[in-house]
């Protein structure tokens, strides 16, 4: 299989490009890089040139704000399926947060130009865009919001049941989260730090609201943890 041949593969199990037609789709896949990624492997780094958009075909990506003296917020989880870098089709701006595979990933990268051709002939595809723009939007205010008004616990009880929502799978015992994630990226997560996390992650527990297996978290009782914010 060729490397249109492949990218055309991959670009038709994007739910966001559902609606183009064939024709489309392989005029698309011309213009796109089929990439695999380590874990850790960055995609991009604030100032980077914004000439992609970028589509996940399988894996995860985390997308951060960092400072200059080391300090991240993670502003997102990019699961497959999705796009991320679509900012820089405000004319091109550079990058402004960091993206890295949060796991080993395999991901599709589109010129810039071609995903503007893409807005501008196939009015679905836009409104798909736009929807998603605003979906997001609305994320980030929310997130905002909780960083700002909302304690430690309530902040990390409503991204536990996020992420039960996104990565959550049932079982006996509650709601099992499938990735493994670390309190430090949990800390990232809420803005806060490792040390209070683990601390209230141990009250969490106390409480029987969580448990675990192995490094996975397990939700037992998602209700009461709704219930703290």
């Amino acid at each position: 299989m060729n490397d249109v041949k492949r990218a055309t593969w991959h670009l038709r199990r994007i739910p966001l490009l559902a609606e183009l037609g064939v024709e489309a789709i392989t005029r698309l896949a011309e213009r796109t890089d089929l990439r695999e990624l380590r874990r850790r492997e960055v995609v991009y780094l604030p100032g980077d040139p914004g000439d992609h958009v970028f589509f996940l075909s399988a894996g995860r990506v985390k997308i951060s704000k960092v400072t200059r003296d080391g300090k991240s917020l993670t502003l997102a989880y990019v699961a497959a399926g999705e796009p991320f870098g679509e900012a820089c089709l405000e004319a091109g701006a550079p990058r402004t947060e960091m993206a890295e595979a949060a796991d080993a990933s395999q991901l599709l990268a589109v010129e810039r130009g071609a995903v503007d051709r893409l807005l501008a002939n196939h009015p679905g595809f836009g409104h798909a865009v736009t929807r998603l723009l605003l979906t997001r939007r609305r994320e980030l205010e929310q997130k905002l919001e909780a960083l700002v008004f909302r304690d430690v616990s309530a902040k990390l009880a409503e991204q536990l049941i996020k992420l039960a929502g996104e990565f959550g799978v049932e079982d006996e015992r509650g709601t099992l989260l499938s990735l493994k994630i670390t309190h430090q990226e949990l800390a990232n997560l809420i803005g806060s730090t490792r040390e209070t996390v683990s601390l209230t992650l141990s009250e969490f527990k106390r409480q029987r609201y969580i448990g675990n297996d192995g490094r996975r978290v397990i939700l037992l009782d998602r209700e009461r943890l709704r219930a703290m914010y």
